[in-house]
């Protein structure tokens, strides 16, 4: 049994070491190990509120990235439509221009063929009138080598003067 319950002296010095012990912990220890624990649960703290922090600034980043990307497809359209407006005024200018183009040709040939049957109708009257007074002139030199027949022709002359 007197390894079950000890004895009074054991009691005493096994106190008094644990007192010691403490005391020492206490005095050297304690403070040390208490300082280390504090600093690595602030490090723990700071390194929680850093991931908060950081995940707060991903979040602003994608939320930004996203806001970006939206304004550059916004811009993008906007060019587009721009740029189908200003491709279809150009072919609408071109088109105008191209009729203006084709009426002015038509026009123009209008006028040259027009031109043209004009000078066509101008030389073939002249040279009707050629042919007309070169045949005239043939006639009357037959006609008019008989001196009678030339009394005749000039007395006919003078009854038509009369009459206009």
């Amino acid at each position: 049994m007197e390894l079950i319950t000890p004895g009074l002296g054991l009691i005493f010095w096994m106190t008094l070491a644990f007192l010691f012990l403490v005391f020492v912990l206490g005095k050297f220890a304690w403070k040390p190990i208490l300082q280390m624990l504090k600093e690595r649960e602030t490090s723990i703290h700071e390194a929680l509120n850093a991931a908060n922090q950081a995940r707060e600034e991903m979040k602003q980043l994608k939320f930004s990235n996203e806001q970006l990307l939206q304004e550059a497809k916004n811009e993008r359209d906007a060019l587009l439509n721009e740029a189908r407006k200003v491709r279809d005024r150009l072919l609408e200018e071109a088109r105008i221009k191209a009729g203006e183009e084709a009426s002015r040709i038509v026009e123009a040939a209008k006028a040259s063929i027009n031109n043209e049957k004009m000078a066509a109708m101008t030389e073939l009257k002249n040279q009707i009138a050629e042919s007309s007074l070169t045949l005239a002139k043939f006639i009357l030199k037959r006609e008019l080598t008989d001196p009678r027949k030339q009394e005749e022709y000039v007395q006919e002359l003078i009854k038509e003067i009369k009459f206009n």
